[in-house]
C-alpha cells in the first residue's frame, strides 16, 4: 500500500465537495460513504434502489443533517437513471467525485425493463447513461480553480479473467445470453465499465477518470450469483479462505478518488497497483466500438448526448 495512504484515515478533508456513490446502501458503496462522510463534503447523494435501506446507512453515519441525501436509483431501469439524475442535478450547483460503484455479479439469464441482458444492463448501460447526464455538471465543476473532478469506476479483475473470448459481444446484448455463463456475461459488463473508463479519460481530459478492481471482497453479490453454476460454489469458498473486508476492499477507490498519484484513464488493482486490464483492456478498437453503440443506445433512451469539449 502507497505510504501516504496507510488506513482510510489518510483521506484528505473533503470541505466544499460534493459526491455521488451509485449503490451507496451496503458493501463497497457503504463503506465509501462512511468514509467519505467523515471528511466533511458538502453533500453527498447516497443513490439506492431501496429508500429505506439508504436512510438506514444515513442514520447510522449520523453526518449533519442533510450532508447526505438519499436518491431512489433501480440500475435495472433507465427511467429510474433519468430520475435520479434529474433529482441530483436539481439540488446542486457542482459535482466533485462519481462512484460508479453498484453492480450485480453472476445471474441467472435475465433481461432489464428496456431489454438489455441483466448484467450488462445494470453494470454497464445504466452507469453508462448516469454518467452522461451528469457529465455536463461534472465538467463545468472541472473548468474551476482549484477543482480536483474524478469519476471512478468500480470495474473487476472479472475484465480480464471472465469475458467472452470476443470481448463484448455488442450483437447479442440485448438478448438474455443464456447461451454463455453467469461469469462470462459478468465479466463483459465489467470489461465495458473499464472501456467507457478509459474513454472518457480520453474525451475529457479536464476530468481524472479511474477503474478499479476492489479485490476479493466479502460483500452480498455473491451470495445471489445463482448464474455462476458449480462456479458459485468455489467461488464463495475463495471468499471465506481469502476474500477481504469491506473495509478493506473499498480503499482502492477511496485512494482512487483522493490521491495525489491516481492517475487518469488508468486500472488500479489494491492498492494502487497499475493493471493492463487483460487482452482488451487497452484495446482502442473495443473502445471506440463500444464508445460508438454506446453512443447510438443512449440517444434511443432518453440520454442527453456526449457533451462536447
Amino acid at each position: 500500500m502507497p505510504k501516504y495512504f496507510d488506513s482510510v484515515d489518510d483521506i484528505p478533508e473533503l470541505s466544499g465537495k460534493v459526491i455521488v456513490v451509485t449503490g451507496g446502501n451496503a458493501g463497497l458503496g457503504g463503506e465509501t460513504v462512511r468514509r467519505l462522510a467523515a471528511k466533511n463534503p458538502k453533500k453527498i447523494f447516497l443513490c439506492a434502489r431501496t429508500p429505506s435501506k439508504a436512510q438506514a446507512v444515513i442514520d447510522e453515519i449520523k453526518a449533519p443533517n442533510g450532508v447526505i441525501q438519499a436518491v431512489k436509483y433501480d440500475l435495472s431501469s433507465l427511467e429510474s437513471t433519468r430520475s435520479a439524475a434529474a433529482e441530483i442535478l436539481a439540488s446542486i450547483d457542482r459535482l466533485d467525485l462519481l462512484f460508479l460503484n453498484a453492480g450485480v455479479s453472476g445471474l441467472a439469464p435475465a433481461l432489464t425493463e428496456e431489454g438489455y441482458e441483466w448484467q450488462f444492463g445494470v453494470n454497464y448501460v445504466s452507469h453508462a447513461l448516469f454518467a452522461q447526464l451528469l457529465l455536463p455538471l461534472l465538467l463545468e465543476t472541472a473548468a474551476q480553480p482549484n477543482s480536483d473532478v474524478r469519476i471512478i469506476t468500480v470495474a473487476s479483475e472479472a475484465a480480464k479473467v471472465f469475458p467472452p473470448k470476443a470481448g463484448i459481444l455488442l450483437d447479442q446484448v440485448k438478448t438474455d445470453l443464456s447461451s454463455i455463463s453467469g461469469m462470462a456475461r459478468y465479466g463483459q459488463s465489467k470489461l465495458a465499465n473499464l472501456l467507457l473508463s478509459n474513454k472518457l479519460a480520453q474525451v475529457y481530459p479536464s476530468i481524472t477518470s479511474i477503474a478499479v478492481h476492489p479485490g476479493m471482497v466479502k460483500t452480498e453479490n455473491f451470495s445471489k450469483a445463482d448464474g455462476a453454476g458449480w462456479f458459485t460454489y468455489f467461488w464463495q469458498l475463495l471468499l471465506v479462505t481469502t476474500g477481504v473486508t469491506t473495509e478493506e476492499g473499498a480503499k482502492t477507490q477511496l485512494w482512487a478518488a483522493t490521491s495525489k498519484d491516481a492517475k487518469t484513464g488508468k486500472f488500479y488493482f489494491p492498492i494502487g497497483k497499475e493493471d493492463d486490464g487483460g487482452k482488451y483492456g487497452k484495446d482502442q478498437k473495443k473502445a471506440d466500438e463500444l464508445w460508438s453503440w454506446t453512443t447510438k443506445e443512449l440517444a434511443a433512451q432518453g440520454g442527453s448526448g456526449w457533451p462536447k469539449v
